[in-house]
């Protein structure tokens, strides 16, 4: 198993590295451009474009698994060239490009469909580089705390996009463009942000063999490494995108419409309370329990979904517990990954978890899609619970 060496030169004792607080700046930027668009696409294209739950499901699916190929070329590129921070930037101003692309493609299914998997072709480049600059900045045992602290902010970008989407849309109605073109802007300012105040140190070598495909399909021969992507990518198959579960619990509560954009707030705001201290916990009990004990949390939340009408109560319930669920396993599976890896594969190796579960949560969009399309409400919200409490079986047998 690989450890993450450490370079006092670079880490202060007990405090979180500067790196770490910059680029949680530029995550949260760039999440209020991103959660903007994840909470008006929902209302347009199921009440405005009136597409179908499967239509719904492949272009969510989309979104979520463009990332998929790209996370594993963005980790190798960081590796070979140890531009983390050049790569990085390339990602985060594709996503911030795309968004100037939406309003002109209208209500082309097509074009919306290809325009998402470009933003999220952006985000696939960019996290396991960014996820690689805050672990080589960070000692081994603060990593939890550190990506805690990182998705703390992060989440606060995340808490501000979907309120920002609802003013917009409360004042000028469903209308797109002036969501996209205040979305780009925020991820400009992002994007300026990484290039000015994220500092990178290349110039002193990083321990571990020299990064190369080989090398990275190589980390697969460790046992640990190779257990928890395999677990990962199970865990994946049976998330639920947060679109879909936002659809089903206004759904199951029978809560206006109204309120779909703003569900969003709720898991963010308990993500933002909950992600550093979870991350702590995590660094002194063991960051798999805690994220395996994450996924039962969601389980939770697919059961509440067959108690029906249990309007803002039940939303709250819901939305409480999938915040907890994000704080236990967003970061927390980071940092687990982060130990198993030397520091020259850092990114490699982040992005091969990555794209595992990319590639099967975009499988789980889609059949989900279809599932629901087709069968009625209880017999999906069953099929979810039934993948769910599988797939926690396999992944805590196999770990």
């Amino acid at each position: 198993m690989y450890v993450a060496s450490v370079r006092p030169s670079e880490r202060v004792k007990g405090k979180v590295p500067g790196t770490v607080v910059a680029l949680g700046t530029v995550s949260l930027l760039t999440d209020i451009s991103a959660e903007m668009v994840t909470a008006f696409m929902p209302v347009y294209l199921l009440v405005t474009l009136q597409m179908g739950y499967a239509q719904f499901g492949i272009l969510d699916g989309l979104y979520t698994g463009a990332t998929a190929v790209l996370r594993l070329v963005g980790g190798q590129v960081a590796d070979r060239t140890h531009r983390h921070k050049a790569v990085a930037a390339f990602g985060y101003g594709l996503s911030a490009a795309t968004k100037f692309v939406f309003p002109a493609v209208g209500a082309n299914a097509f074009g919306i469909g290809a325009t998402m998997a470009a933003d999220r072709a952006g985000k696939g480049l960019r996290t396991a580089p960014r996820d690689a600059l805050i672990s080589l900045a960070t000692p081994p045992d603060k990593l939890g705390a550190a990506f805690g602290v990182h998705r703390s902010m992060d989440t606060v970008g995340a808490l501000l996009g979907p309120l920002v989407t609802f003013l917009l849309l409360t004042n000028i109605g469903i209308v797109a463009g002036p969501v996209f073109v205040v979305s780009a802007c925020f991820a400009l300012v992002g994007l300026i942000v990484l290039i000015a105040f994220v500092r990178e140190n290349r110039a002193e070598a990083k321990s571990g063999p020299k990064p190369s495909i080989k090398a990275g399909l190589a980390l697969l021969k460790d046992t640990d490494y190779r257990r928890v992507t395999i677990a990962a990518a199970v865990l994946g198959l049976a998330t639920l995108s947060d679109a879909f579960v936002f659809i089903l619990v206004q759904k199951a509560t029978d809560v206006p419409l109204a309120a779909l954009p703003l569900m969003p707030l709720g898991t963010a705001l308990v993500f933002l309370v909950a992600a550093g201290p979870v991350g702590r916990l995590a660094d002194k009990i063991g960051r798999w329990k805690v994220f395996l004990g994450g996924h039962v949390l969601l389980l939770a939340v697919y059961v509440l979904l067959l108690a029906p009408g249990t309007g803002y109560v039940g939303v709250g319930v819901a939305l409480l517990l999938h915040g907890l669920f994000y704080s236990a396993t967003d970061g927390v599976l980071s940092a687990r990954v982060s130990t198993l890896v030397p520091e020259s594969l850092r990114a490699s190796g982040l992005s091969v978890v990555q794209t595992g579960q990319a590639l099967t949560r975009l499988v789980s969009s889609v059949g989900f899609g279809f599932l629901l399309q087709f069968a009625a409400f209880g017999t999906a919200v069953y099929a979810a619970i039934g993948a769910l409490v599988l797939s926690v079986v396999v992944a805590w047998r196999m770990t």
